[in-house]
């Protein structure tokens, strides 16, 4: 099974405006240099990006906007600690699962 071009499309589109330091959440936030000195952090934005997204039965995305909104909260809490995201993380969305294996099964 492969995940969904509608998944594989709002991944990349998340990546890219993270990456590219234009994610329009994040005006007036200097976070670029936490992909060099910080990695963890973005790892945890992705992870709450990926944990929250949600997709239908044919694995198109439901809400998106609200799985960026949620890791790119996490991203100026991060850097301005007077930010409060609202509402709470719940543990499952922060979570961080385990890396594949080393070595490719296929």
């Amino acid at each position: 099974m492969k995940l969904s071009n509608s998944f594989s499309g709002a991944l990349r589109t998340f990546a890219y405006f993270i990456a590219s330091g234009t994610h329009y959440q994040l005006n007036g936030i200097e976070y670029l240099d936490l992909f060099g000195e910080e990695p963890s952090a973005i790892e945890q934005a992705f992870a709450i990006f990926t944990n929250v997204i949600e997709l239908d039965e044919n694995g198109n995305v439901l809400n998106a906007k609200y799985a960026e909104k949620r890791a790119v909260d996490y991203i100026r809490s991060y850097c301005d600690p007077e930010f409060e995201v609202k509402p709470p993380y719940e543990d499952w969305e922060i979570e961080l699962h385990s890396a594949p294996p080393l070595k490719d099964k296929k």
